[in-house]
Parts: structure tokens; sequence; C-alpha cells
């Protein structure tokens, strides 16, 4: 490294020719000293560079962090170009970035302290066959989240692994337009979480072995409130059967052993021509948020439309974690079926009906079961308290949300 002093004027003709330099292509390979190199190259790359990483294992000590616009990271492959963390000493993540419009594509990052891949405010991010992965297993140790997008819009998963997060593998959260897709997710807790977020297509995606496939949260306490308007489809959430391993306090540490799909307070979601079976609590359940002083928080989800889905073996062996392992135990014992809705509803509905438009509609699941726990006179008055099975009542007009369509870069 040495310093070069540049005086005014003739800072002021290099911040001219540097602002009209062409796009360049970077090539970065394995060295002793990449920590500095490579995050120097990401501080100085300019708009539309693409930097090219060789094939070969790269160890870092600390955090790496990216804040320049229309940029591309390639590598050589997911399983090829490895970025190692294990060494790592200081850094709340792998990657931060907080730029627009950039593409992460075919490199690995591995065993992270935090947070395998974070995102933050962007308009446009792209990752496109990147594995984030915790080698050494599941552990409460284990960064919370692998591929992690929030507060950004135009966000697109493609051909992407997540192995081992303590919370999420990929996350996405208060963002919205956005499509996960082709992507594999496993031993995590949760294997695919959209939370607080609104327009989202998941699809053609295989969640296996975590706690928890696939969850579409609404949680309160956040800037952005009121999930809405996610497709759920062409998935297969098979074999969730990892104990959950979430550290202590953390929300997903609630999720059941064993959990297919779980819907938490969102609306307007579209779960269809998923498969979804051997999944030991419940193959998939729509339940209420939790009550909350946060004004904003809407606890109920509406609108939920599963159908066309293919249900395997599940609820045979209920996790009694958290709230909802207890009372399927209690109720239905473990002869769970495939459908779950803990009947939570706004008090004012339960006398004068739930108004049409907002309720839930199952059709064409082939044989799949259903129960509606009735869950509130369950604990408030169980004396009223009548569980439902008869899944016809709740067969009505599919209403199909809208594709999500992304701006993708060239």
């Amino acid at each position: 490294m040495f310093t070069m002093r540049v005086y005014p004027a003739i800072s002021l003709i290099l911040l001219f020719a540097c602002s009209s330099l062409p796009a360049e292509q970077i090539y970065i390979s394995p060295e002793k000293n990449i920590q500095e190199k490579l995050q120097e190259t990401l501080i100085l790359a300019q708009p539309g560079d693409e930097i090219i990483l060789a094939a070969g294992i790269y160890e870092f000590t600390d955090g790496l962090s990216l804040d320049v616009d229309n940029i591309r990271l390639s590598g050589a492959g997911h399983e090829k170009t490895i970025l190692n963390f294990k060494g790592q000493i200081t850094g709340a993540q792998g990657l931060l970035i907080t730029s627009d419009n950039v593409v992460l594509k075919d490199f690995a990052i591995e065993d992270t302290k935090g947070d395998g891949i974070k995102v933050k405010g962007a308009d446009g991010i792209y990752f496109l066959n990147i594995r984030t992965e915790w080698t050494g297993g599941p552990k409460a140790t284990n960064g919370a989240y692998g591929i992690y997008p929030v507060e950004s819009k135009n966000v697109l998963i493609d051909g992407c692994i997540a192995i081992g997060a303590s919370d999420a593998g990929i996350y996405v959260g208060q963002s919205e337009n956005i499509i996960v897709r082709n992507s594999r997710a496993e031993y995590n807790v949760a294997g695919i979480e959209i939370e607080n977020s609104i327009h989202a297509d998941v699809y053609n995606n295989l969640a296996t072995h975590n706690t928890g496939g696939i969850l579409i949260f609404d949680l309160p306490y956040l800037p952005k409130q009121g999930g809405h308007t996610i497709r759920v489809f062409g998935n297969q959430s098979i074999q969730n059967d990892t104990p959950n391993f979430a550290p202590e306090g953390n929300i997903v540490g609630e999720v059941p052993m064993g959990s297919g799909v779980i819907v938490l307070a969102s609306e307007n979601v579209e779960i269809f021509n998923n498969v979804i079976g051997d999944n030991a609590t419940v193959n998939l359940a729509v339940v209420a948020g939790e009550d909350s002083d946060d004004p904003n928080y809407r606890k109920f989800p509406k609108r939920i439309q599963i159908h066309d889905n293919q249900f395997g073996p599940g609820g045979y062996e209920p996790d009694q974690r958290g709230n909802l392992g207890p009372i399927l135990v209690e109720i239905a014992s473990t002869n769970v079926p495939d459908i779950i809705w803990d009947g939570v509803m706004p008090f004012w509905q339960y006398l004068f009906g739930q108004p049409t438009d907002e309720k839930l509609v199952i059709d064409s699941n082939g044989d799949a079961t259903f129960l509606n726990l009735d869950a509130f006179w369950y604990v408030v008055f169980p004396y009223f308290h009548q569980p439902e099975t008869d899944i016809d009542t709740f067969s009505g007009n599919v209403r199909p949300l809208p594709a999500v369509t992304l701006a993708f870069p060239k």
C-alpha cells in the first residue's frame, strides 16, 4: 500500500477522468493479502464493473462490504470459488451490500461469524447460483441468515443453496417485488422465509431437512407491516426433520420440528401445485400472530388460498415446541391432518361471521385432510370449543394472484 498526495486542481481532473472511464472486468485470485485486496477492489470499483473471482478458496478474517451501484461480482461456480470465513474475527456478516443493481453470481460464502450475505436498502439485487453454508452442521452458533436481503425491492434469488442457518437459509424481509426460484434450502431452522413483504413469487424450490420448510410470516415491531400478495407454487417441502437449533429468544425458535409450510398473519397468499409431505408435525398450517401493542400489526391471516397441492404423510409425531404443537397434540393427538387452520379471527367475526372475501379457500388438494382447531374457544371458553374437519366447508372460487415481474440487468 502507498499514499498519494493529490492537489486540488489535479483532484478535479482525476475525478472527471474517473467518472468517464468505461466499465472494466477486474480479475481477482486467491492470495495472501486477499482481505485487503478484495475489499479495496469493492471500494474503488466503478458502476458497470464486473469483479471476477477465480476458482479457489479465499480466506477472510473480517467482513466485506459493497456500496457501489451497478456491480457484478462473479465466481467460477459455487463449488469452485469459495469465500471462507471460518477464521472471521470481526464483522457482522460475510458480505454486506447497500447499493443498487448488484449481481452476485457463481460463488459460495462459508462459515461466517454472522449472516452470510446481507443486503439492505437495495433496488435490484440478484443472487444467481450462490451458496451459503455453515459446514459444521446445524448449530446454534451458526450465523442467523444465509441469503438475507431486507428493506429492498426487485429481489431475485435463483439457483441458490442455503445450508445450516440458525434462523433462515433464504430470507427476504420488509421487501417488495421478489422472486425466489430453483433454489434449495436444507438443514436450516427455516428453509425459505418471506417476512413482512409484498408481491413475492416462491416457486420450483426444494426445502428439505429443515425445522420448517417454507414460512410466510408477518411480525410486529418492524418498519414495514402488512405482508401480502405472495404466491408459493411448484415447490417441494418435504422431510423437514431437523430439531430446532435457533438461539434462545429467537422468534423462529417457536417453529415446531417437522413443519412443511406455515402462514402466519399474512394476507393474500396463494399456495398451489406444491408437493408437501413427510413433515412430522404438520404439512401446512395457517395461524394468527400473537397479541401485540404495535398499532400497525394485523395479526389475523386473510384471503389465504390453498389449491391443487399434493400431500404426503404428515402429522404423525408432532413436536410440542411453541404455541402450535401442544394444541395439535391435545386436539388431534398423533393424527394431525394435512392442512391446519387455528381458527383464530377478530372477536366480532365469531358473532357476525367472516366476510366472504377474507375467508380461507381450500380446493382440489386430492384426498388432503383438514382441521380447524377453533383455538380461540379452546383457550378462552373450552365449553364452546368445536374443532371442524369438513374440508368442503372451505371450498370456493380461487382468484389467482398476479405474477411478479422483474426487470433483469443485461
